[in-house]
């Protein structure tokens, strides 16, 4: 597996670990097993974002989980072989005393314990996200376009800590960058999750980016909202949710259907100041990106997030003008003997005098006088369709769970390969212990996956399959596209397809030639639960109890009366 050798990039990672609210056949007791710790092509989940991070050169990585998934995080960050073999430095932990599983992220970045845990432009990435796409192309990206040559932002100095936008910002705000990927093509199901995004052209750069470059797909975001809640304002207002000074500020915008955002968001550390003036925003994704989004085109929003405090701040303790880089038009006319200058350009803003200023006049007179705030861009990697396309996935579901790990699992092994990985999510060999395998069965390695530990009987038939460590597969057993955790059982004759079996899970088997048979077809079973023989379903959840999902993030008040326009009414 093969990670950066350059030096770290500057950036520090946090992953946060969600509470698997599409995952509860698995997940219904998180102290025991976090949606974190699921597995994926046979390794934990929470490998994927870490792998990721480390293999491009991010090693200031922090995972923040609720406190009662603590110690089991803990215990396989020492035990779990997948994760004691990535590298060096081990990633800090932190559980917040407030955080829990029903925790929205935009009050997550408020609690003091993940603000004290950023010190610098940092990178958020979900605990589900698997991600083939080199994560050093898109830093290089975000640090091109928004000018963050001298790698990322910093508080730190020689004489100690600065406060916000010292430092590396002290050239100017920077905007962020985010990462969209296709959800149709292979393993797709209808009706899955997607988000509405909107985008605008960049500028034309003077010096094209080569034909490789991810910069080609990098455009600038101006409307963003998962699809189902954009249907339901739609429905409901019997508008579409675009206003019109959207299509007068940009006349090129490209509106996406099937997309999702992946969760992977390249952040500037002004973005924390931002969640915390705003205590409304209850999810970075829809709260935080989408007011942001909003804010560089429609009127008056801005100030109603308080981004000229942060944008703008009047002074900066500590501030060292004299090292800025300063650009301006000078009128070289000015200098001549003969120059008449007048008293006010025709292009300048009204000034208002400072007893205007500060009476009590509606804050609409008022901002006559301030600059024009220009609220940096957030950018979006929209990944392009086609065929050979990088894997980009959020395993969110038991859909996904099922489909990604049978994916994986195509993938040639190092061994198959001399060496040479086909994907950073080679394994090793596809079959831990050959010798385990009896002659009399068939398990179609070029398109499945044995752990360690595993035994299995003759006259078993095993296809598109994920099998943990210490499975046992009874004799005649036969499993087709089956996603089995550490431990589980499978009797004689049972007949599986598409299923996916918790851990230490018993499916009892019996006699060929009885007339019971268990067949299970679309089935999900719950950890340490046991199925009898003769039990014939198809999708269906075996539980001893559910739990409720968690709430999603909602949406705030914002802008509905920062611009008097109308949406723009559908046909």
């Amino acid at each position: 597996m093969p990670h950066a050798t350059l030096p770290s990039p500057g950036f520090q990672a946090l992953i946060l670990c969600g509470p698997g609210a599409s995952l509860t056949t698995f997940t219904s007791s998180p102290k025991d097993i976090p949606k974190a710790l699921l597995p994926v092509a046979n390794r934990p989940m929470v490998w994927y974002p870490l792998e990721w991070c480390y293999r491009m050169g991010v090693t200031d990585i922090t995972i923040v989980t609720p406190p009662e998934s603590l110690d089991a995080i803990e215990a396989a960050l020492s035990r779990d072989p997948h994760l004691t073999s990535l590298p060096a430095p081990k990633p800090d932990i932190i559980a917040p005393k407030d955080l829990t599983h029903e925790t929205g992220t935009g009050h997550l970045f408020r609690l003091p314990e993940v603000q004290d845990a950023i010190k610098n432009d940092f990178i958020v990435l979900p605990c589900d996200i698997v991600c083939e796409l080199d994560g050093t192309a898109l830093a290089d990206a975000w640090m091109v376009e928004e000018a963050g040559l001298g790698a990322a932002a910093g508080r730190s100095t020689a004489t100690g800590s600065l406060p916000i936008g010292i430092g590396g910002e002290k050239l100017g705000r920077r905007g962020g960058l985010g990462v969209w990927y296709q959800t149709k093509g292979e393993g797709s199901k209808k009706g899955e999750e997607t988000d509405f995004i909107a985008t605008t052209p960049l500028s034309t750069p003077v010096v094209p980016p080569p034909a490789d470059s991810l910069r080609r797909n990098v455009s600038n975001l101006v409307y963003t909202a998962p699809t189902d809640t954009l249907n339901d304002i739609t429905e409901e207002n019997k508008t579409f949710p675009v206003r019109h000074s959207l299509i007068r500020k940009h006349g090129r915008i490209k509106m996406l259907t099937t997309h999702r955002d992946a969760h992977i968001y390249f952040l500037p550390y002004w973005v924390i100041e931002m969640i915390k003036k705003n205590e409304k925003f209850e999810s970075v994704a829809e709260d935080v990106l989408g007011w942001w989004a909003k804010a560089g085109w429609q009127n008056g929003l801005a100030d109603k997030l308080g981004l000229r405090s942060i944008l703008q701040p009047e002074d900066e303790p500590g501030s060292d003008h004299g090292s800025q880089v300063i650009e301006e038009e000078i009128d070289v006319s000015k200098f001549s003997s003969t120059y008449i200058g007048s008293s006010r350009s025709d292009d300048s803003a009204p000034s208002l005098a400072s007893r205007v200023r500060n009476s009590n006049i509606p804050e609409a007179v008022q901002s006559l006088s301030k600059p024009k705030l220009v609220v940096p861009p957030f950018l979006s990697y929209v990944q392009p369709a086609t065929t050979d396309a990088p894997l980009i996935r959020r395993v969110d579901t038991a859909h996904l769970l099922l489909t990604i790990s049978l994916r994986l699992a195509k993938l040639p092994s190092l061994e198959e390969t001399n060496g040479v990985p086909a994907s950073p999510f080679s394994h090793a060999c596809k079959v831990a212990h050959k010798n385990l395998i009896p002659r009399k069965c068939r398990v179609e390695a070029e398109n499945s996956l044995l752990a360690e530990n595993v035994m299995v009987a003759e006259k078993t038939n095993i296809k598109e399959s994920c099998i943990g460590a210490n499975c046992k597969i009874g004799e005649g057993a036969r499993l087709l596209r089956c996603l089995l955790m550490e431990g589980a059982e499978v009797g004689e004759n049972v007949q599986l397809t598409d299923c996916i079996l918790g851990r230490r899970c018993k499916i009892e088997g019996g006699e060929a030639k009885s007339e019971d048979k268990t067949v299970l077809k679309d089935c999900e079973v719950q950890d340490g639960q046991v199925i009898e023989w003769g039990t014939e379903s198809k999708g269906e959840k075996f539980m001893r109890f559910e739990l409720p999902e968690a709430d999603e993030g909602g949406f705030g008040d914002f802008g509905d009366e920062a611009d008097e326009e109308d949406g723009i009414a559908l046909g």
